[in-house]
């Protein structure tokens, strides 16, 4: 029988009676059914030659009384098997809902045989999956503080770090020291890459940093950061989930593993 991941943008979709952590495994295929126009993907897994199944529901569908919607990234923080699997095709999931149609000439875009790949059959223009790189950086200070921040975006009361979308003509460290310069308004010195981890919310690769601070008082630029301080491993404030990046990294700082 064919297993399948079910997906509603980056939500995972599953049977009431499912247990969440269990999602790896995937559902039968056969279930699609119980969706009116699903989308069914063949998605080539990485590393292998085999083949993610993946069904796609679109955002105003209403779900069926015994079906389930979880965010993906809730799942960051179980070591499933299939980890890798479900966050690639939920990223590709997404992409293929953003390239339908070329962005050369407006013709619709067809997919290439077993490859993450559109080709325009008009004008031959081709697209491979939208991958936006972004920065994350953990910063200390001489006194072994950790610099934590609340970002708009935020839920209520959650803090983490400075992080940025990586700007064209600039390099991963410019990326770095530009983001805390302008959120936080100080310098950073020794910028050092640490972890990347694939970020399909919806389409990011987060690259994690570390860097000392140099210079400057904390000011919150009003703007994306509301609020911003030095904390120590004794004060520490709501953090972010286990299984993201920023986590690890805050992890990785209490425990002198940074």
């Amino acid at each position: 029988m064919k297993q399948a991941f079910f997906f509603r943008g980056d939500s995972l979709l599953l049977p009431l009676d499912t247990d969440d952590f269990q999602a790896d495994t995937g559902l039968p295929l056969e279930l699609s059914k119980e969706f009116i126009n699903p989308e069914i993907l063949k998605i080539p897994a990485l590393n292998s030659g085999e083949v993610i199944n993946a069904v796609s529901i679109s955002a105003e569908t209403v779900l069926p009384d015994n079906w389930k919607s979880i965010p993906v990234r809730q799942l960051l923080a179980v070591s499933g098997t299939n980890l890798e699997n479900i966050i690639r095709a939920c990223h590709i999931v997404q992409w293929r809902k953003d390239s339908r149609f070329c962005g050369t000439c407006g013709a619709e875009n067809k997919d290439a045989d077993r490859q993450a790949q559109r080709i325009c059959p008009n004008c031959g223009r081709t697209e491979f999956p939208r991958i936006c790189p972004a920065v994350i950086v953990v910063i200390t200070d001489n006194e072994n503080r950790i610099l934590l921040a609340h970002n708009k975006r935020f839920r209520s009361r959650v803090y983490s770090h400075i992080s940025g979308f990586n700007e064209a003509g600039e390099t991963l460290e410019e990326t770095v020291a530009r983001e805390v310069r302008e959120e936080v308004n100080i310098e950073i010195k020794d910028i050092e890459y640490v972890k990347s981890q694939p970020w399909p919310f919806p389409n990011s690769l987060m690259l994690g940093f570390k860097a000392r601070y140099l210079s400057g008082t904390v000011k919150p630029d009003g703007d994306e950061i509301e609020d911003a301080g030095w904390f120590t491993c004794e004060n520490l404030p709501e953090l972010p989930g286990e299984g993201s990046l920023s986590r690890m990294l805050i992890n990785s700082w209490l425990s002198n593993s940074l």
